[in-house]
């Protein structure tokens, strides 16, 4: 019995170790060209601050900054709201650990635009 626990103990160690690692890749400078509905581009940098499942950080482009808002992470998924000129741009994306890339969805209020992410250095 005593064996068990300590076996399901260790377990639950190694799985909440393993997404503390994912949640921390997450951390740093990403950058995209983000092509809008309209077929304008706009280059785009974000800055994600990860804390357990809670994603913060900014959007910067064309000289302005924004803070992300709502910012969540759980498991690879990762979703937040930008509010850009008082429109909310919601944002979904995944993390893929092996390319080091998100993939990102944007609604573009009802028009999805589609992006992936890359870190910069």
């Amino acid at each position: 019995m005593k064996q068990r626990i300590l076996v399901t103990i260790l377990l639950a160690c190694c799985v909440a170790f393993a997404l503390a690692a994912v949640f921390a890749g997450l951390n740093g400078k990403w950058s995209c060209v983000l092509n809008a509905p309209t077929g304008d581009q706009y280059p785009i940098n974000y800055i994600f601050k990860i804390d357990g499942e809670k994603l913060t950080g900014t959007l910067e482009t064309n000289g302005e900054t924004v803070p992300i808002d709502s910012g969540k992470v759980k498991g690879d998924s990762v979703s937040f709201n930008i509010s850009f000129h008082g429109r909310p741009y919601p944002h979904k994306g995944k993390y893929f650990t092996q390319g080091d890339s998100i993939a990102m969805d944007v609604d573009f209020g009802g028009a999805k635009a589609h992006t992936v992410l890359q870190r910069t250095p």
